[in-house]
């Protein structure tokens, strides 16, 4: 069975109808990504909120880059 596409993807796909340059497609990826990364901190906000640990080294974890350097 083959799977379908989300509505989230269906939009992106009717959004992306026309032919973009490259430098668009860099533009549109970075702010998809601040997007996720923004909302990845929220959702910890709340779990450390709800789990009440300390600020400080949530304030450590969120300056890190935990991206491997190629």
């Amino acid at each position: 069975m083959p799977n379908s596409l989300n509505e989230a993807q269906l939009e992106i796909l009717r959004l992306f109808g026309h032919e973009q340059s490259e430098e668009d497609l860099q533009e549109l990826k970075s702010l998809l990504i601040t997007y996720l990364a923004d909302k990845v901190v929220r959702e910890a906000d709340k779990a450390f909120d709800k789990q009440h640990e300390p600020q400080a080294i949530f304030e450590k974890w969120k300056k890190e880059h935990f991206r491997k350097q190629a």
